[in-house]
């Protein structure tokens, strides 16, 4: 059964999958610094309480996200905070990136990839198809 989150005058249930590639496609997330990145990855939380990082994992060269963001935030808000906090306390905590990427912000790559995964379509159907007699009390439809 799905989560679903909730706001003052809403109620969601919004995951994104975001991968992000470091610049050149260097392999520089190693395993202690992977382990670091994803460690302050999930800090965001404490600056955006909306904002969830359920999984998160790592190779050398790019980052997986499952992120559940609120309908206020667009990805690339999203994107843009969890690139630039990550990258500005990856090169104090590690300073060799900085000779790694000599004369070039950040550490990572300019795009990303960014794909929607939400409730079963069959689910979604379901619930249109009985709303009507949901509300009437005549028909339970589970989620």
């Amino acid at each position: 059964m799905p989560q679903f989150d909730r706001q003052n005058h809403c109620i969601y249930h919004i995951r994104y999958h975001l991968i992000f590639v470091t610049k050149y496609r260097r392999k520089i997330l190693k395993e202690g610094m992977g382990i670091y990145l994803r460690t302050r990855l999930h800090e965001v939380n404490k600056y955006y309480p909306d904002l969830q990082i359920l999984e998160s994992n790592c190779d050398e060269d790019h980052l997986h996200l499952l992120l559940s963001i609120p309908p206020k935030m667009s990805v690339s808000k999203v994107v843009n905070i969890l690139k630039s906090n990550s990258a500005r306390d990856m090169r104090k905590k590690f300073p060799y990136l900085d000779r790694v990427y000599y004369g070039v912000d950040g550490i990572w790559s300019d795009g990303y990839f960014a794909s929607t995964v939400g409730i079963d379509e069959a689910v979604i159907r379901k619930y249109i198809e009985y709303q009507g007699r949901e509300d009437s009390g005549q028909a339970k439809l589970e989620l």
